[in-house]
């Protein structure tokens, strides 16, 4: 099954933000069907940089790499602008999808780019952002890599901008359409009935839309939703709480119910696998197949 019979079957597919191998493994072993690269969550976990633009082209292929080599289900990668004008685009499309992502989100901002949910962010004129949507487009090797085009026209230029945008980007041949920054169920609703494409709602804790359950996506019209940074600040609520224990008692016994033993952290990265193999090459004991990373 592709990517894109994944987005269009029944329903509201979702895809949980994963910032590096460890958490993309969690984001498969807990069933879902897809996997989301923040470039929010990049930018903070790996660089200790707030998304504002600071993280390169290079940086994002390297994240890429690992997350996409870590999991086998498909991973949709946040490409920010295409990083630079119509021909940077034609390489990122290029690199995303030789490192292993199965799409690409790309947005019409203006350089440096912003976080969707905070203030000052700029748009390029239509024009610019369909040129990109076009070459991303004749780039791709494989029609099963999806571009995803997205506009933070909302925020700056109303609600009738944006989706004339998202209009203007599916006819330019984007797969899917992303309108950031909607600030109600009606914009939202209305959205998915006048856009006549796949529809992608960014569901962000605390920021501007409403945080919507997976049945309340589907009711409004959506084909996929991402809940980008989800795991992330749970994981500095959690990090918080495990370092205090820590500083107060000199330990972590106490936490050790809520902690991942050894060995499940290890098979957590198929470790079995590893050790099964070894056994093979070097005891002779029944063959097994050669581990991946994912």
């Amino acid at each position: 099954m592709t990517l894109l019979d994944i987005i269009n079957a029944p329903g509201t597919t979702i895809a949980p933000g994963a910032y590096d191998a460890v958490s993309a493994r969690m984001v498969e072993r807990a069933g879902f069907d897809l996997a989301y690269m923040s470039g929010a969550g990049i930018s903070m976990s790996a660089f200790g940089y707030p998304d504002i633009g600071l993280v390169s082209f290079d940086e994002v292929l390297g994240r890429i790499d690992a997350i996409a080599g870590s999991i086998s289900i498909p991973l949709i990668a946040d490409g920010d602008t295409g990083y630079g004008g119509v021909l940077n685009t034609v390489r990122t499309i290029r690199e995303f999808e030789r490192f292993g992502a199965a799409a690409i989100q790309m947005e019409d901002q203006i350089f440096p780019k912003r976080c969707g949910h905070e203030a000052g962010r700029k748009v390029v004129p239509t024009k610019d952002m369909c040129d990109k949507v076009k070459a991303a487009c004749d780039t791709r090797r494989s029609e099963d890599f999806l571009i995803i085009a997205r506009t933070d026209a909302r925020t700056e230029h109303g609600i009738d901008e944006a989706i004339a945008r998202g209009i203007a980007y599916r006819e330019a041949g984007a797969d899917v359409i992303f309108l950031e920054s909607l600030e109600s169920a009606d914009e939202m609703r209305r959205a998915c009935a006048e856009i006549d494409a796949p529809m992608m709602a960014n569901m962000v804790e605390g920021g501007r839309s409403p945080l919507l359950s997976k049945t309340e996506l589907e009711d409004v019209g959506y084909s996929l939703a991402i809940f980008p940074n989800s795991l992330l600040r749970a994981v500095c609520k959690t990090a918080e709480r495990v370092f205090g224990i820590l500083k107060e008692t000199g330990g972590t016994t106490s936490l050790l119910p809520e902690m991942y033993s050894h060995t499940q952290l290890w098979n957590l990265m198929s470790n079995d696998e590893w050790a099964a193999y070894e056994r093979y090459v070097i005891d002779g004991t029944e063959e097994v197949p050669l581990p991946s990373r994912a």
